[in-house]
């Protein structure tokens, strides 16, 4: 399926791009109102991720235009604006989702998979590796038969690793991932959350490469 990223961030774009991309989509990246609206008119297009602080062409605009000329795409709108009333008009005007800014990945990534769920598109609804499920609809992860509920930042860490099994995450990679690109948690934040993981699951569920990062084993 193949997403247009609309942001003029650079920075952003290429955070949200990447991390889409190493889930499998297929990512198109417009920095401006007008190439994104452009771009988003591509029949190949499946869903937009529209920031609405854009150059030449607002993303008020570019989604008016897209809900005439493409109705059914889905669009997910980010913006620095978190009032109700923002949220209210965007939805009023046809988004289909809203995400203030700033955003963990993992979070952008649930709402992305939900639309997909909602056009009956083929999402996995676990993630599982070794002893350790991840329910994604009910948020909570499995051990044998043992339910343990997480928070929501050791859910988005969980699911990192269990979308990336025996593979050696860095900090900057897992700080991306699950607390997004404009978060500045203090330096030793992923060594805790490991250390909350390792109680609630199993104590060698996580093993550390000394220099490097973290790896899942389950």
């Amino acid at each position: 399926m193949r997403i247009l990223v609309i942001e003029d961030e650079e920075r952003i774009a290429e955070f949200v791009a990447r991390g889409l991309r190493e889930q499998g989509f297929t990512v198109d990246v417009a920095i401006d109102g007008r190439a994104g609206l452009d771009a988003a008119l591509v029949e190949e297009v499946g869903l937009v991720i529209l920031d609405l602080n854009l150059p030449l062409l607002p993303g008020e605009q570019v989604l008016r235009r897209l809900r005439t000329q493409r109705p059914h795409v889905p669009v997910i709108v980010l913006s620095a604006k978190d009032g109700v009333d923002d949220r209210v008009d965007n939805l009023n005007a046809g988004a289909d989702d809203y995400l203030s800014k700033p955003f963990s990945f993992a979070e952008l990534l649930a709402r992305v998979q939900a639309r997909f769920r909602d056009r009956s598109l083929e999402v996995t609804s676990d993630l599982e590796h070794g002893r350790v499920r991840l329910d994604l609809q009910r948020r909570v992860a499995i051990v044998g038969d043992r339910e343990r509920e997480l928070t929501a930042r050791e859910f988005a860490l969980l699911e990192t690793f269990l979308r990336h099994p025996e593979q050696t995450l860095s900090h900057a990679q897992l700080l991306a991932h699950a607390w997004g690109s404009d978060d500045r948690p203090s330096s030793n934040v992923i060594e805790v959350y490991i250390r909350h993981l390792r109680v609630k699951l199993v104590p060698d569920v996580i093993e550390t490469i000394r220099g490097t990062g973290y790896r899942f084993v389950g």
